[in-house]
């Protein structure tokens, strides 16, 4: 999965990988970096080139790869100086205990902690270790005695360790390493939407006939995700309403699970209740609902019918219409596609709807792109072309900023 953290594009982040089994876990973070647009130095130990090599991040981030104080690839003669200058965020991942115990100590006698020891940029440290280890009273000194400093720790994680023992000292996953850098050099909170809360909904309401059978939608949810991502990238804090999707939650977005239109207009009445500046309602909402779900399994007869009452859904705009917040709703049609949209937009007392013609094979349902027209109430349409469903994203996040900032 892609990383869109716009925080990290251009940062200069030095990547740490010292002597540790966890070092294909440094594989995937220094990945994900590169994905989100970092500038990626990587500084290995020579323990480290026991378990990964160096040309496998040479591969990954296309830039050389230090792996002595001295080092023979590089063009500066002093090279961990020129790192150490130039960096934004240190990070080392996974961190061994004898690599800890040296920075504590104020050794430099690698590369790796003579750029520790030369720069002033914020040192994060992903412990890898046996849970004795990281129990030991020696390195809960060293730990104390870098926190002090200022340093971070990520973790380290409870589970399975390289011993076949359980306990406290597993490298923390990728999302969450990637979470904590995110956060240490600020975040989104230089973005254009800092200071804002937005809420999000995404995916199919499910609506069920039965406990194993539902009405619901071809919806993946992809739109609305990319919404939520694109906000969170910008600075907002994000609140993702979704139904069931196939997708992974978001990072750093706090994400409410529902399953019927009914619970997502609670979740969502909840969260602009606790203050929202917009709602930008991506989500498909069923607009039918079994009149009575059976509380057993409905087993099949001989019948070659039967007939199955259904009855209007909560309309989850008009309801919260009169909550605080921009509002933007979404117009999935197969025909007719501006007059439903107009109609819809009127009748809901909407700031901007979104329309798309999810007949289309290109657009819409199932893909990664859209294509959409988006309309706001004062008669002016934007017909934007065949796109990513992230480019969309950040086209409304532009009409929602601008109407945010004309009403303040």
């Amino acid at each position: 999965m892609t990383t869109h953290f716009s925080a990290l594009r251009g940062k200069n982040v030095i990547l740490g990988v010292t002597g540790s089994i966890a070092c294909y876990k440094a594989v995937d973070i220094a990945s994900k970096l590169v994905q989100a647009g970092a500038v990626v130095d990587t500084v290995m130990t020579r323990s480290a080139q026991q378990f990964v090599s160096s040309l496998t991040f040479r591969s990954l981030t296309h830039r050389s790869v230090v792996t002595d104080l001295f080092d023979a690839e590089s063009d500066d003669a002093v090279e961990h100086v020129a790192l150490a200058l130039r960096a934004d965020v240190v990070l080392i991942a996974p961190a061994t205990a004898n690599v800890i115990a040296k920075i504590a100590n104020g050794f430099a006698d690698d590369a790796l902690t003579a750029v520790v020891l030369a720069t002033n940029a914020p040192v994060l440290l992903a412990p890898a270790m046996e849970g004795r280890m990281w129990a030991n009273a020696a390195m809960r000194q060293n730990v104390s005695t870098l926190e002090s400093r200022g340093f971070s720790f990520i973790g380290p994680a409870e589970g399975r360790l390289a011993s076949g023992e359980m306990g406290r000292g597993r490298l923390e996953e990728t999302s969450t390493v990637l979470n904590a850098l995110y956060e240490a050099i600020g975040g989104g909170s230089a973005g254009d939407l800092a200071g804002m809360h937005v809420v999000v909904s995404a995916g199919g309401t499910q609506e069920p006939i039965d406990p194993v059978r539902i009405i619901t939608n071809r919806s993946s949810g992809k739109q609305g995700y990319a919404i939520a991502e694109a906000a969170r990238d910008r600075g907002a804090r994000v609140t993702l309403v979704t139904a069931p999707t196939a997708l992974t939650d978001p990072d750093l977005i706090e994400v409410v699970k529902v399953g019927s239109a009914r619970d997502m207009l609670a979740s969502v009445e909840s969260a602009l209740r606790a203050g929202a500046d917009a709602l930008v309602m991506a989500a498909a909402v069923a607009d039918w609902e079994p009149a009575s779900a059976a509380g057993q399994k409905m087993k099949k007869t001989w019948e070659t019918r039967m007939t199955l009452e259904l009855t209007k859904t909560p309309d989850i705009l008009a309801t919260v219409r009169e909550l605080p917040g921009v509002k933007v709703g979404f117009a999935a049609e197969t025909e007719d596609l501006l007059g439903n949209a107009k109609e819809k937009l009127s009748r809901k007392g909407l700031d901007l709807i979104v329309a798309n013609d999810v007949s289309a094979t290109d657009a819409g349902f199932n893909v990664d792109n859209n294509r959409v027209v988006i309309l706001d109430r004062d008669g002016a349409q934007e017909e934007l072309p065949l796109m990513s469903k992230r480019d969309v994203a950040d086209r409304i996040l532009d009409r929602v900023r601008g109407i945010v900032d004309a009403r303040r």
